[in-house]
């Protein structure tokens, strides 16, 4: 497909390309078929250091920007794998840099950096709170050097693949503040520590090779020192991170459009059906060339998104309207594809089902497409608050 004006990066985007090229679609289709972690290919990523793009020089990492660290997200998808395995190394990170202590940072962001500690796992989301989070109850009381933890998570991704996780609990009880966004506070988990001393993680099997869980607390400990920045803050602490998370998830959503629609247009060149190739109908045409529009409108939002980001405005309209367009795009593209392709769409061997499966997930997750409508409804419309 042709370039546009934003999109660039053209070094880059050669260098992530000729890795995910030593990793080919019967890879990560194995990986698929196996319910398995891709640790080769992400270990490939960690010691080209791409996952490092956003941790500061002084620290081991690149020192770029969101907008490289979303063309390395976007080019992964695009060359058939899954970002989703891995992103949460890319940006997790960034609650501990711009809220931790100078001896956290210290300590944490070169091990991150390096590969040697991932910390790809944040504990945010409960069963009976979804994404009311300014409800959850799972708490933190300060005792001594140490704060005692209890309460439950749910669709916590890659713990059994992170060393770290950052968790959110309520440190002063909803009754007890008067803003519901008070009283949440940030803790790094030493996760395998933790499985040993009052952690349960029982994961959940679903129907994207992703690895979640569920995570129960009972008593367990974790060092005063653990805590990034103010108790109470942490609420606003997240906010900070999820806009670099849903710009990074566009990005992701790109790249999975450009594959499908790559793989369907070279599919409907060659597919003859009653004597002429399936691409010559406009029924065939109209929604490829439809996704492709979508895709690039999305692609330039993204960049939008990231330009704020970079130079530290406020984006969360741009990054929240970036994630949508991107998700719904993508979503749109797997619908031509796996339609266009007929049978052969559903068969393992093409991995259109594979790539139709991970990129329905962004439609969910990690904000729905109601909740996006909402913010926008509400901060940039002006209408009253639904919830």
């Amino acid at each position: 497909m042709p370039n546009t004006a934003a999109d660039q990066y053209q070094e880059i985007r050669d260098a992530v390309r000729a890795l995910c090229a030593e990793f080919p679609p019967e890879y990560h289709r194995r990986i698929d078929q196996q319910r398995a972690y891709p640790e080769a290919f992400v270990a490939a990523l960690t010691k080209a250091g791409w996952l490092a793009a956003l941790i500061p020089t002084e620290y081991g990492g690149s020192g770029l920007g969101l907008a490289e660290a979303s063309v390395i997200m976007e080019e992964i998808n695009r060359s058939g794998g899954n970002a989703g395995a891995c992103h949460g190394q890319m940006y997790n990170m960034g609650t501990l840099l711009r809220h931790g202590s100078p001896a956290q940072k210290a300590l944490y962001l070169p091990k991150i950096a390096s590969g040697e500690w991932r910390l790809q796992a944040m504990g945010v989301t409960e069963p009976t709170t979804g994404t009311d989070t300014t409800r959850i109850k799972t708490s933190a009381v300060r005792r001594g050097d140490r704060y005692v933890v209890n309460g439950q998570k749910v669709w916590i991704s890659r713990v059994q693949h992170s060393e770290w996780m950052i968790l959110l609990a309520r440190t002063t009880p909803l009754a007890e503040v008067t803003k519901k966004s008070e009283g949440m506070s940030i803790f790094l988990v030493d996760l395998r520590q933790a499985e040993r001393s009052g952690m349960t993680v029982r994961p959940i099997a679903n129907m994207v090779n992703h690895e979640t869980n569920e995570l129960f607390f009972e008593n367990l400990e974790i060092p005063a020192e653990n805590l990034i920045g103010q108790e109470g803050q942490g609420f606003r602490y997240i906010l900070d991170g999820l806009n670099a998370e849903r710009t990074l998830i566009a990005a992701e959503c790109i790249g999975d459009g450009h594959w499908f629609i790559d793989k369907v247009s070279a599919y409907a060149r060659e597919r003859v059906v009653f004597g002429r190739p399936i691409g010559q109908n406009q029924g065939v045409q109209f929604p490829i060339a439809e996704s492709y529009i979508e895709v690039e409108a999305a692609n330039l939002m993204r960049f939008r998104a990231c330009e704020l980001f970079d130079a530290h405005r406020l984006c969360g309209a741009e990054a929240n309207m970036a994630k949508y367009l991107a998700a719904k795009a993508s979503w749109e593209a797997a619908n031509a594809c796996i339609q266009f392709h007929g049978g052969f769409g559903f068969a393992h061997e093409y991995d259109v089902e594979r790539k139709f499966r991970e990129t329905r997930l962004y439609q969910v997750a990690p904000v729905s497409t109601n909740m996006i409508l909402s913010y926008v409804a509400e901060h940039l419309l002006g209408l009253p608050r639904s919830f």
